[in-house]
């Protein structure tokens, strides 16, 4: 593959015959994708959890109560007691980022939780725990047996579409009611 073909900042669809507990019925942000394989946080599976029993762990103290609620996600099955913040780029830089985009870049720091603590973190951000990966050809493969769809990175469905309504939104960018798919859909 060349590098125009890699599909870093683009969302993964789960499609609907993916029987895969950890995966069923998710979108994800994909933040990597090279010759080595792929790094993806989903993006509709909150824990239960908020930032104020992330604070509370980590010893991090706010003020702010909205701050407190925002909800923690279960970013994919691999190092789950591992955090990574998906967020706008801000002029900040942060002790471990990667930029994903020109304005998203992925962060696994504890400053960067700090500064949202205090207000002063990146505009728009989600918080997951975990990761979904994928080895060498991994991805490339599932997605040829058909059990991805991908699209470009929209900034609101990440930051502003409710979560129960990702999945169906990041499809209906391709066109496609994914509730009306079946599981030979693309098999000719």
């Amino acid at each position: 593959m060349t590098t125009s073909q890699y599909l870093n900042n683009q969302l993964l669809i789960a499609m609907p015959a993916l029987a895969d507990s950890n995966f069923s019925h998710t979108v994800s942000y994909l933040c990597q994708h090279n010759q080595d394989g792929a790094l993806a946080i989903i993006i509709n599976r909150p824990t239960g959890m908020t930032f104020a029993n992330i604070f509370e762990q980590m010893g991090i103290k706010t003020t702010d109560e909205k701050i407190s609620q925002t909800p923690v996600f279960l970013g994919g099955p691999v190092q789950q007691e591992r955090g990574f913040i998906i967020h706008t780029n801000t002029a900040n830089e942060w002790d471990s980022s990667i930029p994903v985009s020109e304005d998203i870049s992925l962060t696994s720091s504890r400053d960067i939780l700090e500064a949202i603590a205090n207000n002063a973190g990146p505009e728009h951000y989600l918080v997951a725990l975990g990761y979904a990966g994928w080895g060498e050809g991994q991805l490339e493969q599932e997605i040829l047996s058909n059990a991805w769809l991908n699209t470009p990175f929209q900034h609101d469905i990440l930051f502003n579409t409710p979560v129960k309504q990702r999945w169906g939104v990041a499809a209906n960018q391709l066109g496609i009611d994914i509730n009306k798919l079946t599981s030979v859909a693309g098999h000719g």
